[in-house]
């Protein structure tokens, strides 16, 4: 009788080791730790923007001397300054012998007559016949500007060379233009506004475009109003003379006057270095 009952309990405790596993629920589990997907964001590889110009610029920005900076920087302009210059003088001169003979009742040979009228043409002064009253308009427009003033103001308008404008499009003026497609689009254009930034092709036609600006546009009439006056008194034409007649090339008005004065005044060693 009892080893009946020892069996029976090791049958019992047999049976039960078998079917322990399936009348028990097993242990939770701990859920495999979620490690959050870490994106890396690639730098954004920001392409230099194109010249749009053939023309091998010194690197301005790298330099850091700023005497070399400036002196580098006057020399790269200036050539280009006296050379517009010398020939407004020639324009200028056909002017004056026109109005000489005019006065002196003598009649325009055919190929001064040509050549006069092509120089009213590139200064917009609106005469279909060459008289002495055309003659004396013209005498307004087609005169010099100091190399004083003009480098002052590429000095100024480009940050001695190193702007986005005269690196891409040789504009060391600033210059605007309004046909789309003309040059660059300023970054910080206001939505409404749809001018751009005038492009060149050469350093020489950018300081023809600053000239011709200076000597045709009704902005700057006052300034030619004064040069006219000083060529009258037979007085020299000085750059600080000049300046004030430049209020409408900047919104900053005096201010930017006042500066440029004041560069025109702290830069005068470098104006005359060959």
């Amino acid at each position: 009788m009892r080893s009946n009952l020892i069996k029976f309990l090791l049958i019992a405790v047999s049976l039960y080791a078998i079917v322990y596993p399936f009348i028990t629920e097993p242990p939770e589990q701990p859920e495999p730790e979620v490690i959050p997907e870490v994106i890396v964001e690639q730098p954004e590889v920001i392409q230099p923007e194109k010249p749009l110009h053939d023309v091998v610029l010194p690197d301005f920005a790298a330099i850091r001397d700023i005497a070399t900076k400036k002196k580098r920087f006057f020399d790269f302009i200036k050539p280009h300054v006296e050379a517009e210059n010398k020939v407004i003088l020639q324009q200028r001169a056909s002017i004056e012998i026109a109005l000489m003979m005019l006065q002196f009742d003598e009649s325009l040979t055919d190929v001064q007559s040509e050549r006069v009228l092509k120089i009213f043409d590139l200064y917009k002064i609106d005469q279909k016949e060459i008289s002495k009253e055309s003659l004396k308009l013209a005498l307004d427009r087609v005169d010099i500007i100091p190399k004083e003033l003009a480098l002052m103001q590429a000095a100024n308008e480009s940050a001695w060379g190193t702007s986005r404008f005269a690196r891409i499009g040789l504009n060391f003026f600033g210059q605007w233009c309004y046909r789309a497609g003309c040059g660059m689009i300023p970054k910080r254009r206001a939505d409404e506004a749809a001018h751009e930034v005038a492009a060149f092709k050469s350093v020489r036609a950018s300081v023809t475009s600053y000239f011709r600006n200076i000597n045709t546009h009704d902005a700057y009439r006052d300034l030619r109003a004064v040069r006219a006056n000083l060529r009258a008194e037979k007085k020299e034409i000085t750059a600080t003379e000049l300046t004030p007649g430049l209020m409408s090339y900047s919104e900053r008005g005096e201010d930017y006057i006042e500066e440029l004065n004041d560069m025109i005044r702290h830069n005068k060693a470098y104006f005359d270095e060959e």
